[in-house]
């Protein structure tokens, strides 16, 4: 069994409050989670307006499986318009 963990760190420019930084963060880890089957949450930052810090995780029986759905979470948060990737750290147990 192998466990991908992907840590993002996104800044959300937009966001003027922690309503707003809320409302994004629901809909982007909503989609994550339909779209790919991972585990995602906000992991830190919880009170900052406009950064946050999300985990996500995938569990498979191969590396690269994890490792080549984690790639397409990070794509598709970089397509997504309301937020900014600063920084992305990918590991695996």
């Amino acid at each position: 069994m192998v466990v991908g963990i992907l840590t993002v760190t996104l800044s959300i420019p937009g966001a003027n409050s922690l309503k707003d930084k809320r409302q994004v963060l629901k809909s982007l880890l909503d989609n994550v989670r339909q779209k790919f089957s991972v585990s995602a949450a906000e992991v830190d930052d919880n009170d900052t307006w406009r950064r946050a810090i999300i985990g996500i995780a995938c569990v498979s029986n191969d590396t690269g499986m994890s490792n080549r759905i984690l790639d397409k979470v990070v794509d598709y948060i970089e397509s997504n318009p309301l937020v900014s990737l600063v920084s992305v750290d990918l590991e695996f147990v």
